[in-house]
């Protein structure tokens, strides 16, 4: 099966400054967070605010899913964590 997002709720993870978000394979949920520094910021929102890690999300929901898939692809992990390297 493929990687999808049915479901477009994420949450903000203050103590690891990411973003969390599920993917699904099948029937199995696939975990993702995403470090906050690889998030593109307004100047006006400071890092580790979480409206504007977000805002920033949200922004950028289509680029980081298709990052998630291609990192999903290399293979099974127990979470998936986007980095500012995935996205080069």
């Amino acid at each position: 099966m493929a990687l999808t997002f049915p479901n477009g709720s994420r949450s903000y993870d203050a103590t690891r400054d990411q973003v969390r978000f599920l993917g699904h394979d099948g029937m199995f949920e696939v975990p993702f967070s995403i470090d906050s520094a690889a998030l593109p910021k307004r100047g006006d929102l400071a890092a580790g605010d979480e409206a504007g890690n977000l805002a920033a999300f949200d922004a950028q929901r289509d680029t980081i899913r298709d990052a998630a898939r291609h990192l999903y692809a290399r293979g099974r992990r127990p979470l998936f964590v986007l980095t500012s390297a995935d996205f080069k």
